[in-house]
């Protein structure tokens, strides 16, 4: 932690299934303008699994438990910051922008998977339900994954992908399921939402699926100061088109840092 270093700090949440070196390309490109900080979350890269009393009712309260224990070691007490999430941890972002309202200066999120925030009858929310299911009746971790990846990154995406990276992905579906049920128990509403009252910009790529395009577009209709933008690719477009979404940051935060 430093007092001297005149960067405005920027903190960086990865998606699920990922880590912190998503964010490699974004912070090297502009690192002498701001402090980046991305973190792990938890069961990625290099943190934890969440211990057995958190799996028994895991939530974005102990997500966000954890990114600020994190940030308490590389921030000075209630030294304001920057936030930017994609997926999962747009959605974990969206929680702790509402814990720390006197922090969070600014929001980015790309495609947060916050289905809490559709309605129980929403066609987006059935869509993400049938793939939940699928991730849970499966006979394998093999088979699970192969459901969550192709998914996002459309059918065959998994059985593609080198065997190294499918094995590497198979290690992780256990905490994708504990992503899941954080999200579907948060208990915030849009009307929540409405009370982040920072500059923010929600992200979408033109090709994402129709679950997270419409929280993408009733959260950028209810932030109170939101401005929404779409982006080349998929759901996945901050990795696999990682220079169109980083210029849309990088644009943004040059506005509000």
């Amino acid at each position: 932690m430093t007092t001297l270093d005149p960067r405005p700090a920027v903190v960086l949440l990865h998606s699920s299934m990922s880590s912190r070196s998503q964010w490699a390309a974004l912070t090297a490109a502009h690192e002498a303008a701001y402090r980046f900080i991305a973190l792990d979350l938890l069961g990625y890269g290099k943190a934890p699994f969440p211990n057995a009393a958190m799996q028994a009712a895991f939530s974005l309260a102990h997500e966000v438990d954890a990114v600020q224990a994190a940030l308490a070691a590389q921030l000075e007490p209630d030294e304001p910051y920057h936030l930017v999430g994609h997926s999962y941890g747009g959605a974990t972002a969206l929680r702790l922008a509402r814990t720390q309202p006197g922090r969070v200066r600014s929001l980015a999120v790309f495609e947060p998977v916050a289905f809490h925030l559709l309605d129980a009858g929403h066609p987006g929310r059935a869509e993400v339900g049938t793939v939940i299911a699928a991730i849970e009746a499966a006979a394998t971790a093999e088979d699970a994954t192969r459901s969550f990846i192709d998914y996002w990154n459309g059918p065959g995406a998994f059985d593609a992908m080198p065997a190294p990276l499918r094995e590497r992905f198979t290690t992780q579906v256990a905490k994708v399921k504990l992503d899941f049920v954080a999200l579907l128990a948060e208990p915030a509403t849009l009307a929540d939402m409405a009370a982040i009252d920072v500059p923010a910009l929600v992200l979408s790529g033109r090709d994402g699926p129709a679950s997270t395009r419409a929280v993408a577009t009733a959260l950028a209709a209810t932030l109170p100061r939101a401005t929404a933008a779409q982006t080349p690719g998929g759901h996945m477009a901050p990795i696999t088109h990682a220079a169109d979404v980083n210029q849309e940051i990088a644009a943004f935060l040059s506005t509000v840092a």
